[in-house]
């Protein structure tokens, strides 16, 4: 018995040194021991399986697993409401020198909606297939993945011990699959946002089908447009000018052969999609309805046709002004817009009256950094695009501050939106560590000062 418990203290000691030691260890030590590839892909399919989907999504959701991710990293964290019911989560990792900018990543946490029959999982289980090592599921491209590899790359960070020069700011921000505007544009528009001294924007981009990862500088405007047509009732068997019918026939087939001109241009392959305009009829609505449908044999007094139109930043804004006015809605032909103006039209210049496009060449240091920081995570940048839609990425520009588009998704096709909407396991592995070399080379730099910038000219 004496003996028994003498051994049994051994162990209570050896136990506490034991404890002792491991407490001693920095906190992101313990962790990287601890992490294996299988935990960082359970904790982006439980991300995947909150149904954010517009117009219903649980923003409430995703933010307590957003708040507990910022908690298990010690990150301060904000849940702001611009709107209620519309949680904004601003995450901050303080850096060493609060005086220099900081740098903002940001995504969005609601998706689509996504029709469930035409999948071949269900789109909110992120269901992992064994043979391929595809994770199918709502939001794996756009855009939770870069959400939760923001995280993971801080975590491998702070388990290296790294710690940021500059603050890195992590924002999860709503509505932006409906126009961000009670999301990151209330955002931008906040003494909160003033406050941050944001010097540099990284923000969602796109699938790659190449080994190059694809990056955007700049993005399309969005112009949503309605016209519609008026003219004077009529028999459905008579032959008269001016129907509105016609006249709205008239304007589509003009719109029709701008659209193929600009596609054309495409198809040759001199111009990439977001470098062209692109219009795209979204709804057209007519006739005189009935109890079985529409009445045949009347025809309609007033029609009215919707478009997409997406603007490039390098397109001649008052040039597409004067084609609507002259020809695809002249006043001649009894044509208007709906409320006389523009149902959604984004702006394509900043503050400064300079187009929404962030330098992509060595007079941005941030590029730089990007383009090196892609490289030695191994990684390769295909030539810098103007993004085909709409990201939040232009509240940011039109402060005039540089934002760039990147998604590190290689060898992947281009799902956003699509049914079967996948990520790879590697690949949403290998994205990490790309934003790992990224946001170290970030919260590193520390920009010259202004004698030392004026010896380098010298």
């Amino acid at each position: 018995m004496i003996g028994a418990s003498h051994h049994c203290q051994s162990l209570h000691y050896l136990a506490f040194l034991v404890a002792g030691l491991l407490l001693s260890l920095p906190t992101g030590t313990i962790t990287a021991k601890a992490e294996d590839s299988s935990s960082i892909i359970s904790r982006f399919q439980e991300y995947l399986r909150i149904n954010t989907a517009q117009p219903n999504p649980s923003y409430y959701e995703a933010a307590d697993f957003i708040s507990s991710q910022a908690k298990s990293l010690s990150l301060d964290l904000q849940i702001l409401e611009f709107v209620k019911r519309k949680p904004l989560l601003l995450l901050k990792w303080a850096g060493k020198n609060p005086a220099l900018s900081s740098i903002l990543l940001n995504s969005h946490t609601d998706v689509v909606p996504a029709e469930h029959h035409k999948w071949n999982h269900p789109p909110f289980e992120a269901h992992l297939d064994p043979s391929t090592g595809h994770i199918y599921a709502r939001g794996s491209q756009d855009m939770k993945c870069v959400g939760i590899q923001y995280l993971e790359a801080i975590r491998k960070l702070q388990a290296s011990g790294f710690r940021p020069l500059r603050t890195v700011y992590l924002t999860f921000v709503p509505d932006e699959e409906i126009g961000g505007h009670d999301g990151v544009e209330k955002l931008a528009d906040s003494d909160t946002f003033r406050n941050m001294n944001v010097g540099i924007v990284l923000d969602e981009g796109l699938a790659s089908p190449t080994e190059n990862y694809r990056v955007f500088y700049g993005e399309r405007s969005p112009w949503w447009l309605v016209i519609k047509a008026t003219g004077a009732p009529g028999h459905g068997a008579k032959l008269y000018d001016n129907t509105a019918m016609e006249n709205l026939l008239k304007s589509i087939e003009s719109i029709r052969r701008f659209r193929a001109s600009q596609f054309d241009l495409i198809k040759s392959g001199h111009f990439a999609e977001g470098e062209v305009t692109s219009v795209n009829m979204v709804f057209l609505k007519a006739g005189t309805p009935s109890p079985t449908g529409f009445v045949m044999n009347l025809q309609p007094s007033e029609a009215s046709a919707g478009f997409d139109i997406r603007v490039p930043p390098t397109a001649d804004e008052a040039a597409l002004e004067q084609r609507i006015l002259e020809e695809w809605a002249p006043a001649s032909r009894n044509m208007t817009f709906e409320l006389g103006q523009f149902k959604q039209r984004a702006t394509m210049h900043d503050k400064y009256g300079k187009p929404l496009i962030t330098s992509s060449d060595s007079s941005n240091p941030w590029w730089r950094l990007l383009e090196k920081a892609v490289n030695d995570a191994n990684g390769k940048l295909a030539k810098p695009e103007i993004f085909p839609a709409a990201t939040d990425s232009r509240y940011f520009r039109e402060l005039g501050l540089p934002a760039i588009g990147f998604s590190p998704m290689a060898n992947t096709p281009v799902l956003l939106h699509d049914h079967n909407e996948f990520l790879n396991k590697d690949e949403y592995l290998r994205g990490i560590s790309i934003y790992e070399s990224i946001i170290k080379a970030y919260a590193s730099y520390d920009e010259p000062t202004k004698d030392e910038s004026s010896r380098d000219e010298l």
